[in-house]
């Protein structure tokens, strides 16, 4: 069992040749009974849900309350025109992860990666990453449990919960994970997948939690959009050698400390920012009434 990034990279490094997947797939057997198998089998699962809710969430179609629905159907063609100033990947990630998020704001099946909220940035970067490496079905499963054991540790650690630490324990989380489990698809090892935590984690405190009318649809498509293109940035930066000056686990702690100072009104309760907004007030009395 690992509990801080150093343990985790040392003992994936030491136990399993580098191999997070496998370091996570012994604590999950060791924590709940089941077998390598069973494990496996479940993760498989996960990734099922996952690639379909991209595939299903690429409508026209909006959510009940309206707010959302058809922006990832506007990238798709943006990326068809060739028009586009950033990378394709870097496009098709963003699409990815919007197609995501608006299916879970008309209800559809997602996977939460921490949470239903951040859901779109693994399955996004994942979906990417299989087409841009060629993954096969093993190594995208791989990918998962990679992602799960840096995700423990920040949930262990700091938070996941916008109810408690803002949305950088949400997005900043699923971000930071999809960015681990990359950098190691890449061809990275455990320690650079490590700086790729700290790269998203650094870029993104302080990061509120504001859902406008209470909802988990703005601004949270967008974010997990914008957070799944820090995950390949954040990739690229670690593979290229660059480290964080400061170390991850301490990355980790200042979010933990952040999110603890954070005032209530920026923790998912929908009274600052962005639904203290007029509009944000407008849609909320449109939505609900009152």
């Amino acid at each position: 069992m690992f509990y801080t990034i150093k343990e985790l990279v040392d003992q994936a490094e030491t136990q399993f040749k580098g191999n997070v997947a496998e370091l996570m797939l012994a604590t999950e057997t060791e924590l709940t009974g089941r077998t390598r198998e069973d494990n496996i089998t479940i993760m498989e699962r996960n990734l099922e849900v996952m690639l379909s809710s991209v595939d299903k969430g690429l409508t026209n179609s909006k959510s009940l309350s309206g707010l959302t629905g058809g922006d990832a159907v506007k990238m798709d063609d943006y990326i068809k025109s060739g028009k586009g100033l950033s990378d394709t990947t870097i496009l098709t990630a963003v699409r990815n992860a919007m197609a995501v998020n608006e299916l879970n704001a008309k209800m559809g099946l997602v996977c939460a990666t921490p949470t239903a909220g951040s859901a779109g940035c693994l399955p996004a970067v994942l979906s990417t990453a299989t087409e841009k490496l060629n993954l096969t079905h093993e190594e995208q499963v791989n990918f998962l449990f990679t992602a799960g054991a840096f995700g423990l540790v920040i949930a262990n650690n700091a938070s996941i919960s916008g109810a408690e630490g803002g949305c950088q324990a949400e997005v900043g989380s699923a971000s930071a994970m999809a960015a681990a489990a990359l950098t190691i698809a890449a061809g990275g090892t455990a320690y650079q997948a490590s700086q790729a935590i700290a790269f998203v984690i650094k870029n993104m405190l302080g990061l509120i939690c504001d859902p406008v009318a209470g909802l988990v649809e703005v601004p949270c498509v967008k974010r997990n959009a914008l957070g799944s293109s820090f995950a390949f940035i954040a990739a690229d930066m670690a593979l290229a050698g660059i480290d964080s000056q400061i170390p991850t686990d301490e990355v980790i702690e200042a979010m933990y400390q952040v999110g603890k100072a954070m005032p209530t009104a920026f923790k998912e309760t929908a009274e600052g920012g962005l639904a203290a907004t007029p509009t944000g007030k407008a849609h909320m009395k449109a939505i609900f009434g009152g």
